[in-house]
């Protein structure tokens, strides 16, 4: 799935406590909660109940940044 090069930090039990990772992968982390908060966010949108707007509307409202 995912390689990344994560160590950790330990207490004197050897129980892990924390996790490094370098920047690069913690970037991909970061990426892939927000590509999954869309895909939520998308999922609750197609479950709203919504009518139908008509195209040239739907137009003129993103360009006058009314959209709903």
């Amino acid at each position: 799935m995912n390689n990344f090069h994560e160590q950790y930090l330990v207490d004197e039990y050897g129980s892990r406590n924390a996790i490094v990772l370098p920047w690069a992968d913690w970037q991909r982390v970061l990426e892939e909660l927000e590509e999954l908060d869309d895909i939520r966010e998308y999922d609750a949108a197609k479950g709203r109940p919504s009518e139908p707007v008509p195209f040239e509307q739907a137009v003129r409202e993103i360009r006058q940044g009314t959209g709903h």
